[in-house]
């Protein structure tokens, strides 16, 4: 399919084949009718996309503090390398779509196929989209009006803020699109409504829509509202304007009445007079997008509704609303829109919205009748048709963009699939960038192929377990990025699974978790220096983890299993592989703190086999311009000191004092390069199953004692799993 896109390095926006998204539970797919581009929004992304570098970081100081920051804690090149691949980032545009229902997931009630629908999907020929954010189209609403559903609701949620009443003055500040909805809006509520913009034409229709107007330059703003609102101050301003200037709030302030209210939909200036808010004792509020339910995963992604008792207007119900507004003829989009295009001539579309030329409503029309394609070929020069390893990655996410692909590219691996189940157009761009064969959204078309003998897994950790499985019985070699499972019944099955391969003619499939600390030189380095050791080690990690927002889905203990299984399994591991001993025994203590239940901020003691102890302080509450990462290790009368694998440091070692590489090395690149390997020569696994059976389990039973405030001895409490 077709989709449009926007490249924030280069700045090009183009239309762009990449593969039809494959249906997640509580999603429905969409063959796209229509779409209105909102020039507001796209047109910012367009022309921050065309702004050269410099522009770009004066337009976001607050990501430019985080560079420094981060070139202080990992060095200049790392950081240069993680901007430029973040800015290489194929931009879906638009959020204003209108088709028709061609397939319905899981748990999907309310839908069915043949259903015209109003989402907030992208500009693409298919979209795939939760059922809380779309909305079926009444009979009497063409695809066009539909269009405006999404946009007229941003509108509606800033007007339902303001909580108009009959007779109210309010001052609608920008008539743009939304600001155009917003006086109908107001008008349909029985206010009385003075439109404010610098354009005449668009000020003409706003008299259309029954609004008084004021040209921005033709006089005195201020006074002229006064005298609107009959000298007692306007009741609220509705500002929809986009500008970097603080005085349309500063005017907006000036206009109301005591205890007035302005609430702020478009995006403009906020450097706030406290006397202008104090005198008047004015609320101030910005409107959040569609409403109710907007950025809440819980909501969008899971589909748990709001009951409509304790919120009566969550944003799919703002779309019913708009939908039955335009059914009812209260509101007039037709007069909004001012050009047409057909799909495959976007571009021109674009060129309007960023050029001078007058526009306003823009609709996109679509071609009907495609089938949906889920994989999409490339001619790329082959790397290697004789290459012993024929890889699919399975995921296109950051760690498979900007690690995992990165390093596969480097090796002698033949790439055949990039696949992604929803964000196609990343798994495109992933395929033309690294010379993929194909990308797909089709995970049976990596399953069934008997060409692939390897799958690198890089997906959400709540898939690892199936996928990781599904390779294995399909015969294919698995790389799986931490984590292995995410409870002890996943790591059951993959051990039965895996004991059964052993007996079979797949015996020689290998089973790898991406632990690649244990692979970084300068922890081959430490054990080359303990070699020959008499006595146990003490550890000690500690990691500047970060904060992750609670909502993210990592925190979700069926998504993402928390962050001690996803991610403090690491340096477990990395422990486990300088003492060269399993874990038999953890304590792990959870920072206590009223609200905190993201439990990733812990101290987390570990017992070896051979006597080693081992703390891991695995603490998400410090500051990033801190070394994420250090390590110590105390053996025999000496230390080494291991500073965000950048710098190894020894004291007492006889000829060693340091190591240090050019840049940071947590082992990424000679992980992917020795596992490739492997395949082609064969071998013994990197890592011997049972090490990687014992990490994951030493995860769980961190989590367990952090949660029961008690030590978990490894052997006793789980032993039926390792007897099996």
């Amino acid at each position: 399919m077709k989709q449009i896109l926007q490249n924030l390095k280069s700045g090009v926006t183009e239309v762009t084949e990449v593969p039809v998204p494959s249906l997640k539970g509580g999603q429905i797919l969409v063959q796209t009718r229509a779409s209105l581009l909102s020039a507001g929004t796209e047109r910012m992304l367009v022309e921050f996309g065309q702004a050269n570098l410099l522009q770009k970081a004066r337009s976001q100081p607050d990501k430019v503090k985080q560079v420094f920051d981060k070139i202080r804690t990992d060095g200049l090149l790392p950081t240069l390398e993680t901007v430029f691949n973040r800015l290489d980032e194929p931009l879906p545009l638009g959020y204003c779509n209108v088709g028709t229902v061609i397939e319905v997931g899981a748990d999907v009630e309310g839908f069915a196929v043949g259903d015209r629908v109003a989402s907030n999907g992208n500009h693409a020929e298919f979209v795939c989209v939760p059922k809380n954010l779309c909305a079926k189209i009444p009979d009497t609403v063409s695809d066009e009006e539909a269009t405006f559903t999404v946009l007229g609701s941003i509108g509606l949620q800033g007007v339902r803020l303001i909580q108009p009443e009959l007779g109210q003055r309010v001052v609608v500040f920008g008539a743009g699109l939304i600001g155009l909805v917003v006086v109908q809006l107001l008008r349909a509520s029985g206010c009385h409504v003075l439109a404010v913009d610098l354009d005449k034409d668009r000020l003409q229709l706003a008299r259309q829509f029954g609004a008084e107007i004021f040209q921005i330059g033709s006089g005195d703003l201020v006074n002229y509202a006064a005298a609107f609102s009959q000298n007692l101050g306007v009741d609220a301003v509705v500002i929809t304007a986009s500008a970097k200037t603080d005085e349309i709030v500063h005017q907006a302030a000036q206009m109301c009445r005591k205890r007035g209210k302005i609430v702020l939909v478009g995006v403009v200036g906020l450097n706030l007079q406290r006397s202008d808010f104090y005198e008047k004792e004015l609320t101030f509020q910005v409107s959040c997008s569609y409403g109710p339910g907007r950025y809440d995963p819980a909501y969008e992604q899971k589909g748990q509704d709001y009951p409509p008792g304790f919120v009566r207007w969550t944003e799919q119900r703002n779309f019913v609303a708009m939908l039955d507004a335009i059914a009812a003829r209260q509101i007039d989009v037709n007069s909004l829109i001012t050009h047409r295009f057909e799909f495959s001539k976007a571009t021109e579309a674009y060129q309007l919205i960023t050029g001078n030329a007058g526009s306003l409503g823009v609709i996109l029309q679509y071609p009907q009748q495609q089938k949906p394609e889920r994989t999409i070929s490339f001619a790329h020069p082959p790397r290697s048709n004789a290459a012993k390893t024929v890889a699919a990655v399975l995921g296109a996410g950051n760690f498979a963009k900007m690690t995992m692909v990165p390093a596969l590219a480097k090796t002698s691996a033949r790439l055949k699939y990039i696949t992604a189940r929803t964000n196609a157009a990343a798994a495109a761009h992933i395929a033309r960038k690294f010379s993929f064969e194909n990308a797909t959204t089709d995970l049976e078309a990596v399953w069934s192929d008997k060409a692939v003998n390897t799958v690198f897994i890089a997906t959400n950790h709540n898939s690892h377990a199936a996928m990781v499985k599904r390779a294995l019985e399909s015969g294919k070699h698995v790389f799986v990025e931490k984590p292995l499972c995410l409870n002890v019944e996943e790591l059951k099955e993959i051990c039965r699974l895996v004991g059964r391969q052993a007996s079979s003619d797949k015996a020689g499939l290998q089973v790898m978790v991406g632990f690649n600390r244990r692979f970084s030189p300068h922890v081959v380095k430490i054990k080359e220096l303990l070699s020959g050791r008499s006595e146990p080690l003490a550890l000690q990690m500690t990691v500047n983890a970060g904060i992750i927002p609670s909502e993210h889905w990592v925190h979700d203990p069926q998504a993402g299993g928390g962050r001690i299984i996803g991610e403090a399994c690491h340096f477990i591991d990395l422990m486990q592989f300088i003492t060269a001993a399993h874990v038999v025994s953890v304590n792990c203590q959870f920072m206590n703190k009223p609200g905190h239940n993201t439990y990733d901020t812990a101290a987390i003691s570990l017992g070896f086999a051979d006597g080693s102890v081992g703390v891991v302080n695995y603490f998400a509450n410090g500051n990033k311009a801190f070394p994420k990462e250090s390590l110590q290790v105390f053996s025999e009368g000496r230390v080494l000191v291991l500073d965000n694998f950048a710098r190894l440091d020894g004291h007492g070692f006889k000829g060693f004092s340091s190591h240090k590489t050019w840049s940071q090395d947590k082992g990424h690149a000679s992980q992917f390069a020795e596992f490739v390997g492997l395949i082609e020569k064969g071998g013994q696994p990197l890592i011997p199953f049972a090490d990687i059976v014992n990490v994951t389990l030493a995860s769980f039973a961190a989590v367990k004692s952090g949660h029961e405030r008690r030590s978990v001895n490894i052997n006793r409490e789980y032993a039926d799993l390792l007897s099996d």
